[in-house]
């Protein structure tokens, strides 16, 4: 779905962004490029959706390189939600994805209060103007843009910020629906627990060059230290111990008469993300 080869760009002569990056997003792929403010994952995504120009190496989507491929057509395929809303603020959610739905063929878009309602879009906001919106309610107005025309490969930057909870739940749960239908998604974001929980892969850049990328598991499991922490009772005390998983496999090797809860010590992707970089992602 996606090709990148010795990808390389700069901000003049004095600021080089992006460094030789090479990669491959696969079809149905949900692809995680996460990196710190100023990594370069913003101007990759840019020269990936044709909106930055002028880079060196080679880029394809769909089997097309992207500098021969900026027709109609092309774009058609491609759903984009921004980091920030990108929405006319005089118009209402409705209005703005009429708007946006007249740039596809209509056989291709969906129903817009289907969607609207799959996305808990307030109803009572449907013809209010974007500009008495809260962030969450632009941010799902964002998602219903990006989804509105079915596309074949969907750019998500942030996806779940200024979501709560609930909303970031439902957010994830409808990207992973996209995935089931086919939907390449190639997703940006500061938020580990997005990345864990929708990536198939993931990428960590830092200064313009990829340091790290292979599978959320993967990359944790190459790390840990196979230790698990034990809390159990044992004369009525609650007691904790550390131990190596091996020493687990004839059963606990130390008295006790409960067991309360046994938890894997193995590193989170964030702390992955800091070993690969050296830095945190905000």
């Amino acid at each position: 779905m996606i090709e990148v080869k010795n990808l390389t760009f700069s901000y003049g002569k004095e600021k080089q962004a992006l460094h030789g990056l090479d990669f491959t997003v696969k079809d149905g792929e949900i692809f995680g490029f996460l990196g710190p403010n100023g990594s370069g994952k913003s101007t990759t995504q840019k020269i990936l959706t044709g909106i930055l120009k002028g880079n060196g190496g080679q880029v394809s989507l769909f089997g097309q390189d992207i500098t021969t491929a900026h027709t109609h057509e092309f774009y058609q395929k491609i759903g984009v939600l921004f980091e920030f809303p990108y929405l006319y603020e005089n118009l209402s959610a409705v209005d703005n994805l009429k708007y946006f739905s007249s740039f596809y063929p209509k056989g291709q878009c969906r129903d817009i209060g289907a969607l609207l309602e799959k996305l808990e879009f307030k109803t009572d906001f449907l013809k209010k103007p974007v500009s008495s919106y809260s962030k969450g309610m632009r941010q799902r107005v964002s998602m219903a843009r990006a989804l509105i025309s079915n596309p074949k490969l969907l750019f998500l930057d942030e996806p779940t910020s200024g979501l709560d909870p609930s909303g970031a739940v439902l957010f994830r749960k409808m990207i992973e629906e996209e995935r089931r239908k086919g939907t390449t998604v190639f997703l940006t974001t500061h938020n580990m627990l997005d990345a864990d929980l929708l990536c198939d892969r993931v990428a960590f850049i830092t200064n313009g060059t990829i340091a790290a990328l292979d599978t959320p598991r993967r990359l944790k499991e190459q790390n840990s230290n196979r230790l698990v922490q034990i809390d159990y009772l044992y004369q009525g005390r609650r007691e904790e111990k550390t131990i190596e998983i091996p020493e687990l496999e004839s059963g606990i090797p130390f008295l006790h008469d409960e067991v309360i809860s046994i938890h894997s010590e193995e590193p989170t992707l964030e702390d992955m993300f800091i070993q690969y970089t050296g830095r945190r992602l905000s």
